[in-house]
Protein backbone atom coordinates (compact mmCIF):
# COMPACT_ATOMS: atom_id res chain seq x y z
CA UNK A 1 0.00 0.00 0.00
CA UNK A 2 1.51 3.25 -1.01
CA UNK A 3 1.27 6.52 0.68
CA UNK A 4 -1.87 7.86 -0.52
CA UNK A 5 -3.36 4.37 -0.60
CA UNK A 6 -3.03 4.86 3.51
CA UNK A 7 -4.03 8.12 3.57
CA UNK A 8 -7.16 7.64 1.82
CA UNK A 9 -8.03 5.33 5.21
CA UNK A 10 -11.29 3.54 6.16
CA UNK A 11 -14.72 5.31 6.62
CA UNK A 12 -17.30 3.27 8.93
CA UNK A 13 -20.57 4.12 9.37
CA UNK A 14 -23.20 3.04 11.75
CA UNK A 15 -25.32 0.09 10.16
CA UNK A 16 -29.26 1.82 10.13
CA UNK A 17 -31.88 -1.03 9.18
CA UNK A 18 -34.15 -0.10 6.49
CA UNK A 19 -36.64 1.78 7.36
CA UNK A 20 -40.11 0.08 7.76
CA UNK A 21 -43.77 1.06 8.72
CA UNK A 22 -45.71 -0.06 11.90
CA UNK A 23 -47.32 -2.15 9.70
CA UNK A 24 -44.19 -3.40 7.89
CA UNK A 25 -42.78 -4.54 10.73
CA UNK A 26 -45.78 -6.50 12.28
CA UNK A 27 -46.08 -8.18 8.85
CA UNK A 28 -43.07 -9.66 8.51
CA UNK A 29 -44.26 -11.06 11.79
CA UNK A 30 -47.28 -12.45 10.52
CA UNK A 31 -46.40 -14.30 7.90
CA UNK A 32 -44.23 -16.58 9.65
CA UNK A 33 -47.07 -16.71 12.06
CA UNK A 34 -49.69 -17.56 9.81
CA UNK A 35 -47.68 -20.22 8.23
CA UNK A 36 -46.57 -22.27 11.25
CA UNK A 37 -50.82 -21.93 12.35
CA UNK A 38 -51.45 -23.43 8.45
CA UNK A 39 -53.91 -20.35 7.43
CA UNK A 40 -55.79 -19.88 10.90
CA UNK A 41 -56.21 -16.44 11.22
CA UNK A 42 -57.64 -16.30 14.86
CA UNK A 43 -54.80 -18.56 16.17
CA UNK A 44 -51.68 -16.31 14.76
CA UNK A 45 -53.17 -13.22 16.11
CA UNK A 46 -53.30 -14.90 19.57
CA UNK A 47 -50.04 -15.47 19.12
CA UNK A 48 -49.35 -11.88 17.57
CA UNK A 49 -51.11 -10.35 20.78
CA UNK A 50 -49.28 -12.86 22.86
CA UNK A 51 -45.58 -11.88 21.33
CA UNK A 52 -46.81 -7.97 21.51
CA UNK A 53 -47.26 -8.39 25.27
CA UNK A 54 -43.85 -9.60 25.87
CA UNK A 55 -41.76 -7.84 23.42
CA UNK A 56 -43.79 -4.58 22.87
CA UNK A 57 -44.33 -5.19 19.37
CA UNK A 58 -46.67 -2.29 18.97
CA UNK A 59 -47.11 1.47 20.47
CA UNK A 60 -50.58 3.31 21.73
CA UNK A 61 -50.50 5.05 18.01
CA UNK A 62 -50.52 1.63 16.02
CA UNK A 63 -52.04 -1.72 17.84
CA UNK A 64 -52.66 -5.25 16.65
CA UNK A 65 -56.30 -3.97 15.76
CA UNK A 66 -55.06 -1.36 13.82
CA UNK A 67 -53.19 -3.67 11.87
CA UNK A 68 -56.06 -6.22 11.71
CA UNK A 69 -57.50 -3.14 9.91
CA UNK A 70 -54.85 -2.42 7.67
CA UNK A 71 -54.86 -6.38 6.58
CA UNK A 72 -58.05 -5.57 5.37
CA UNK A 73 -57.79 -2.32 3.74
CA UNK A 74 -54.44 -3.60 1.72
CA UNK A 75 -56.40 -6.98 0.85
CA UNK A 76 -54.81 -9.83 2.47
CA UNK A 77 -57.77 -10.79 4.45
CA UNK A 78 -61.21 -11.17 3.46
CA UNK A 79 -64.49 -12.02 5.20
CA UNK A 80 -65.81 -15.20 4.70
CA UNK A 81 -68.85 -17.35 5.66
CA UNK A 82 -68.79 -21.58 6.09
CA UNK A 83 -71.33 -23.86 5.24
CA UNK A 84 -72.85 -23.59 9.09
CA UNK A 85 -73.54 -19.78 8.29
CA UNK A 86 -70.58 -18.87 11.17
CA UNK A 87 -68.38 -16.16 10.02
CA UNK A 88 -64.76 -15.92 9.77
CA UNK A 89 -61.58 -14.25 8.95
CA UNK A 90 -59.83 -15.76 5.55
CA UNK A 91 -56.78 -15.12 3.47
CA UNK A 92 -56.67 -13.59 0.34
CA UNK A 93 -54.96 -14.55 -2.72
CA UNK A 94 -52.77 -11.71 -2.14
CA UNK A 95 -51.87 -12.56 1.09
CA UNK A 96 -51.25 -16.35 -0.49
CA UNK A 97 -48.98 -14.64 -2.40
CA UNK A 98 -46.88 -12.86 -0.19
CA UNK A 99 -46.49 -15.82 1.36
CA UNK A 100 -44.99 -17.51 -1.36
CA UNK A 101 -42.58 -14.87 -2.23
CA UNK A 102 -41.60 -14.29 1.40
CA UNK A 103 -40.91 -18.26 1.67
CA UNK A 104 -38.42 -18.08 -1.69
CA UNK A 105 -36.61 -14.57 -0.41
CA UNK A 106 -36.01 -15.84 2.75
CA UNK A 107 -34.42 -19.32 1.14
CA UNK A 108 -33.13 -18.25 -2.46
CA UNK A 109 -32.43 -14.40 -1.37
CA UNK A 110 -33.67 -11.56 -3.17
CA UNK A 111 -33.88 -12.75 -6.74
CA UNK A 112 -33.96 -10.67 -10.61
CA UNK A 113 -36.60 -12.03 -12.90
CA UNK A 114 -35.18 -14.11 -15.45
CA UNK A 115 -36.66 -14.88 -18.79
CA UNK A 116 -39.38 -17.29 -19.32
CA UNK A 117 -38.34 -20.93 -20.00
CA UNK A 118 -34.88 -20.20 -19.46
CA UNK A 119 -33.45 -23.40 -18.54
CA UNK A 120 -30.30 -24.36 -20.20
CA UNK A 121 -29.03 -28.01 -21.37
CA UNK A 122 -25.55 -29.81 -21.67
CA UNK A 123 -26.68 -30.03 -25.53
CA UNK A 124 -25.70 -26.89 -28.06
CA UNK A 125 -28.06 -25.89 -30.99
CA UNK A 126 -29.80 -23.27 -32.19
CA UNK A 127 -31.33 -20.73 -29.87
CA UNK A 128 -30.98 -17.37 -28.74
CA UNK A 129 -28.12 -17.70 -25.65
CA UNK A 130 -24.84 -18.11 -26.78
CA UNK A 131 -22.12 -19.88 -25.28
CA UNK A 132 -18.78 -17.79 -26.31
CA UNK A 133 -17.33 -20.91 -27.79
CA UNK A 134 -17.17 -20.97 -32.15
CA UNK A 135 -17.44 -23.95 -34.13
CA UNK A 136 -17.26 -24.39 -37.80
CA UNK A 137 -20.64 -23.09 -40.19
CA UNK A 138 -22.96 -26.51 -40.91
CA UNK A 139 -25.33 -26.38 -43.65
CA UNK A 140 -28.62 -25.21 -42.09
CA UNK A 141 -27.40 -22.56 -39.64
CA UNK A 142 -28.65 -19.45 -39.37
CA UNK A 143 -26.81 -16.60 -41.63
CA UNK A 144 -27.28 -14.02 -38.65
CA UNK A 145 -25.48 -16.64 -36.23
CA UNK A 146 -22.01 -16.31 -38.44
CA UNK A 147 -19.46 -14.40 -36.46
CA UNK A 148 -18.13 -11.90 -38.78
CA UNK A 149 -14.98 -11.40 -37.40
CA UNK A 150 -13.73 -14.51 -36.72
CA UNK A 151 -14.53 -15.77 -40.37
CA UNK A 152 -12.66 -13.24 -41.83
CA UNK A 153 -9.18 -14.01 -39.23
CA UNK A 154 -9.91 -17.48 -40.39
CA UNK A 155 -10.02 -16.41 -44.38
CA UNK A 156 -6.25 -14.28 -44.16
CA UNK A 157 -4.86 -17.48 -42.13
CA UNK A 158 -5.87 -19.46 -44.53
CA UNK A 159 -5.59 -17.44 -47.64
CA UNK A 160 -3.26 -14.49 -46.84
CA UNK A 161 -3.43 -10.66 -47.41
CA UNK A 162 -2.66 -10.10 -50.59
CA UNK A 163 -4.56 -12.32 -52.30
CA UNK A 164 -7.67 -12.11 -49.87
CA UNK A 165 -10.66 -14.41 -50.40
CA UNK A 166 -13.70 -16.21 -48.30
CA UNK A 167 -15.07 -19.93 -48.95
CA UNK A 168 -17.69 -21.71 -46.76
CA UNK A 169 -15.07 -23.63 -45.19
CA UNK A 170 -13.83 -20.25 -43.08
CA UNK A 171 -16.82 -19.84 -41.75
CA UNK A 172 -17.76 -20.33 -38.22
CA UNK A 173 -20.21 -19.77 -35.96
CA UNK A 174 -20.47 -18.22 -31.89
CA UNK A 175 -22.39 -21.68 -30.56
CA UNK A 176 -25.63 -21.83 -28.83
CA UNK A 177 -27.47 -23.62 -26.14
CA UNK A 178 -31.01 -25.05 -26.04
CA UNK A 179 -33.38 -23.64 -23.33
CA UNK A 180 -35.54 -26.21 -21.94
CA UNK A 181 -38.31 -26.44 -19.54
CA UNK A 182 -38.73 -28.64 -16.91
CA UNK A 183 -41.70 -30.64 -15.71
CA UNK A 184 -41.15 -31.00 -11.73
CA UNK A 185 -43.51 -33.24 -9.42
CA UNK A 186 -42.74 -32.58 -5.61
CA UNK A 187 -43.97 -35.00 -3.03
CA UNK A 188 -44.61 -34.03 0.34
CA UNK A 189 -44.87 -36.37 3.35
CA UNK A 190 -47.89 -35.23 4.99
CA UNK A 191 -47.91 -38.71 7.77
CA UNK A 192 -48.21 -38.67 11.38
CA UNK A 193 -44.41 -38.75 11.88
CA UNK A 194 -43.75 -35.44 10.25
CA UNK A 195 -44.54 -33.55 13.48
CA UNK A 196 -43.73 -36.64 15.61
CA UNK A 197 -40.73 -36.48 18.42
CA UNK A 198 -41.39 -32.67 19.32
CA UNK A 199 -40.22 -31.62 15.65
CA UNK A 200 -42.26 -29.52 12.90
CA UNK A 201 -40.97 -31.04 10.10
CA UNK A 202 -44.19 -30.05 7.95
CA UNK A 203 -43.62 -26.13 7.83
CA UNK A 204 -40.19 -26.09 6.31
CA UNK A 205 -41.50 -28.95 3.64
CA UNK A 206 -44.32 -26.43 3.55
CA UNK A 207 -42.11 -23.27 3.00
CA UNK A 208 -40.07 -25.35 0.27
CA UNK A 209 -43.03 -25.96 -1.93
CA UNK A 210 -44.40 -21.80 -1.72
CA UNK A 211 -40.98 -20.93 -2.24
CA UNK A 212 -40.36 -23.61 -5.60
CA UNK A 213 -43.61 -22.89 -6.87
CA UNK A 214 -42.75 -18.53 -6.41
CA UNK A 215 -39.69 -19.31 -8.58
CA UNK A 216 -40.80 -21.34 -11.35
CA UNK A 217 -44.07 -18.84 -11.21
CA UNK A 218 -41.80 -15.98 -11.81
CA UNK A 219 -38.70 -17.09 -13.36
CA UNK A 220 -39.59 -20.12 -14.78
CA UNK A 221 -42.79 -19.57 -16.24
CA UNK A 222 -43.27 -22.19 -18.82
CA UNK A 223 -42.01 -24.86 -16.52
CA UNK A 224 -44.47 -26.93 -14.92
CA UNK A 225 -44.95 -27.56 -10.97
CA UNK A 226 -47.52 -30.44 -9.59
CA UNK A 227 -47.54 -30.74 -5.72
CA UNK A 228 -48.30 -33.97 -4.21
CA UNK A 229 -48.98 -35.40 -0.85
CA UNK A 230 -49.28 -38.22 0.53
CA UNK A 231 -50.79 -40.21 3.88
CA UNK A 232 -52.60 -43.74 3.37
CA UNK A 233 -53.31 -42.07 -0.05
CA UNK A 234 -51.84 -39.30 -2.31
CA UNK A 235 -53.63 -36.66 -4.18
CA UNK A 236 -52.71 -33.05 -5.60
CA UNK A 237 -52.98 -29.63 -3.91
CA UNK A 238 -52.90 -26.23 -5.50
CA UNK A 239 -50.60 -23.83 -4.80
CA UNK A 240 -53.11 -21.94 -3.41
CA UNK A 241 -53.61 -24.73 -0.74
CA UNK A 242 -49.65 -24.49 0.44
CA UNK A 243 -50.00 -22.38 3.43
CA UNK A 244 -53.42 -24.16 4.92
CA UNK A 245 -51.53 -27.54 4.88
CA UNK A 246 -51.11 -29.95 7.55
CA UNK A 247 -50.57 -33.28 8.41
CA UNK A 248 -52.74 -36.08 9.32
CA UNK A 249 -53.04 -39.47 11.18
CA UNK A 250 -51.52 -40.72 8.73
CA UNK A 251 -49.21 -43.75 7.69
CA UNK A 252 -46.44 -43.62 4.42
CA UNK A 253 -48.13 -44.64 1.18
CA UNK A 254 -44.99 -43.70 -0.89
CA UNK A 255 -46.13 -46.11 -3.70
CA UNK A 256 -49.62 -44.25 -4.12
CA UNK A 257 -47.63 -40.76 -4.25
CA UNK A 258 -44.88 -42.49 -7.17
CA UNK A 259 -47.78 -43.58 -9.44
CA UNK A 260 -49.52 -40.36 -9.12
CA UNK A 261 -46.06 -38.36 -9.58
CA UNK A 262 -45.77 -40.73 -12.65
CA UNK A 263 -49.13 -40.42 -13.98
CA UNK A 264 -48.97 -36.67 -14.11
CA UNK A 265 -45.51 -36.59 -15.85
CA UNK A 266 -46.47 -39.20 -18.49
CA UNK A 267 -48.65 -36.61 -19.57
CA UNK A 268 -46.26 -33.77 -19.64
CA UNK A 269 -44.73 -32.91 -23.45
CA UNK A 270 -41.31 -31.13 -21.59
CA UNK A 271 -38.08 -32.94 -22.41
CA UNK A 272 -36.83 -32.54 -18.53
CA UNK A 273 -38.73 -34.51 -15.81
CA UNK A 274 -38.28 -34.96 -12.64
CA UNK A 275 -39.48 -35.98 -9.01
CA UNK A 276 -38.52 -34.58 -5.51
CA UNK A 277 -39.92 -36.49 -2.31
CA UNK A 278 -39.39 -34.92 0.86
CA UNK A 279 -40.53 -37.63 3.85
CA UNK A 280 -38.94 -38.56 7.54
CA UNK A 281 -40.35 -42.01 7.76
CA UNK A 282 -40.21 -45.48 5.96
CA UNK A 283 -43.24 -46.67 3.75
CA UNK A 284 -45.81 -48.20 5.80
CA UNK A 285 -49.08 -48.49 4.01
CA UNK A 286 -50.43 -49.99 0.31
CA UNK A 287 -53.52 -49.35 -1.39
CA UNK A 288 -55.10 -53.25 -2.04
CA UNK A 289 -57.23 -54.29 -4.85
CA UNK A 290 -60.26 -54.86 -2.62
CA UNK A 291 -60.03 -50.90 -1.70
CA UNK A 292 -58.53 -51.78 2.14
CA UNK A 293 -55.34 -51.09 3.06
CA UNK A 294 -52.19 -53.36 3.78
CA UNK A 295 -50.82 -51.39 6.67
CA UNK A 296 -47.25 -52.12 8.96
CA UNK A 297 -45.39 -49.43 10.89
CA UNK A 298 -43.16 -52.25 12.08
CA UNK A 299 -39.68 -52.06 10.94
CA UNK A 300 -39.64 -52.15 6.55
CA UNK A 301 -42.31 -54.31 5.10
CA UNK A 302 -40.81 -56.50 2.04
CA UNK A 303 -43.94 -56.05 0.62
CA UNK A 304 -44.05 -52.70 0.41
CA UNK A 305 -40.54 -51.97 -0.16
CA UNK A 306 -40.67 -54.14 -3.12
CA UNK A 307 -43.13 -51.64 -4.75
CA UNK A 308 -41.19 -49.01 -3.63
CA UNK A 309 -38.58 -50.57 -5.50
CA UNK A 310 -40.70 -51.49 -8.88
CA UNK A 311 -41.98 -47.41 -8.87
CA UNK A 312 -38.21 -46.33 -8.49
CA UNK A 313 -37.25 -48.55 -11.57
CA UNK A 314 -40.91 -47.90 -13.95
CA UNK A 315 -39.14 -44.20 -13.39
CA UNK A 316 -36.39 -44.84 -14.55
CA UNK A 317 -37.20 -46.82 -17.85
CA UNK A 318 -38.81 -43.56 -18.13
CA UNK A 319 -36.37 -41.34 -17.69
CA UNK A 320 -37.58 -39.86 -14.92
CA UNK A 321 -34.93 -39.50 -11.81
CA UNK A 322 -36.27 -39.58 -8.26
CA UNK A 323 -34.68 -37.22 -6.11
CA UNK A 324 -34.97 -38.55 -2.56
CA UNK A 325 -34.26 -35.85 0.52
CA UNK A 326 -34.75 -37.97 3.94
CA UNK A 327 -35.07 -35.65 6.85
CA UNK A 328 -34.00 -38.58 8.81
CA UNK A 329 -31.06 -40.19 10.04
CA UNK A 330 -31.83 -44.06 10.75
CA UNK A 331 -29.51 -46.04 9.33
CA UNK A 332 -32.00 -49.12 8.38
CA UNK A 333 -34.15 -45.86 6.81
CA UNK A 334 -30.88 -45.09 4.60
CA UNK A 335 -30.22 -48.35 3.83
CA UNK A 336 -34.06 -48.77 2.27
CA UNK A 337 -33.10 -45.32 0.78
CA UNK A 338 -29.86 -45.86 -1.02
CA UNK A 339 -31.53 -49.54 -2.14
CA UNK A 340 -34.65 -47.29 -3.66
CA UNK A 341 -32.30 -44.43 -5.34
CA UNK A 342 -30.07 -47.30 -6.74
CA UNK A 343 -33.28 -49.10 -8.61
CA UNK A 344 -34.10 -45.55 -10.24
CA UNK A 345 -30.70 -44.42 -10.46
CA UNK A 346 -31.38 -41.12 -8.85
CA UNK A 347 -30.28 -39.11 -5.83
CA UNK A 348 -30.78 -39.19 -2.14
CA UNK A 349 -29.82 -36.88 0.36
CA UNK A 350 -29.78 -37.16 4.13
CA UNK A 351 -30.54 -33.98 5.40
CA UNK A 352 -31.53 -31.92 8.44
CA UNK A 353 -34.10 -29.26 8.39
CA UNK A 354 -31.84 -26.83 7.99
CA UNK A 355 -30.58 -26.84 5.06
CA UNK A 356 -33.58 -28.99 3.50
CA UNK A 357 -34.41 -26.17 1.16
CA UNK A 358 -31.22 -24.79 0.03
CA UNK A 359 -30.27 -28.52 -1.25
CA UNK A 360 -33.65 -28.93 -2.93
CA UNK A 361 -33.28 -25.41 -5.20
CA UNK A 362 -29.47 -25.90 -5.89
CA UNK A 363 -30.56 -29.41 -7.46
CA UNK A 364 -33.62 -27.88 -8.93
CA UNK A 365 -30.93 -25.04 -10.75
CA UNK A 366 -28.61 -28.06 -11.59
CA UNK A 367 -31.06 -30.67 -13.12
CA UNK A 368 -32.66 -28.20 -15.29
CA UNK A 369 -29.49 -28.35 -17.53
CA UNK A 370 -29.89 -31.85 -18.45
CA UNK A 371 -31.97 -33.38 -21.11
CA UNK A 372 -33.11 -36.49 -19.74
CA UNK A 373 -33.80 -39.17 -22.59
Amino acid sequence: MNKTDRNKGFVFKQYEEPFQTPFEKLFEIFKELITYTSGDFDEAIDWLRQLDKEFRLTTPTYTVDDFIADLKNKGYIVERIDFNGNGGVGLSSKMEKALRQNALDQIFGKMRKGTSGNHKTKYSGQSDENTGDFRSYQYGDSLDKISVTESLKNAQVNHGIGDFSLSEHDLVVEDTQFKSQMSTVLMIDISHSMILYGEDRITPAKKVAMALSELILTRYPKDSLDIIVFGNDAWTISISDLPYLQVGPFHTNTVAGLQLGLDILRRKRHANKQIFMITDGKPSCLNMPDGTYYKNPMGLDPLITAKCYSMAAQARKLGIPITTFMITSDPYLQEFVDEFTASNRGKAYYTGLGNLSEMIFADYENNRKKRIR
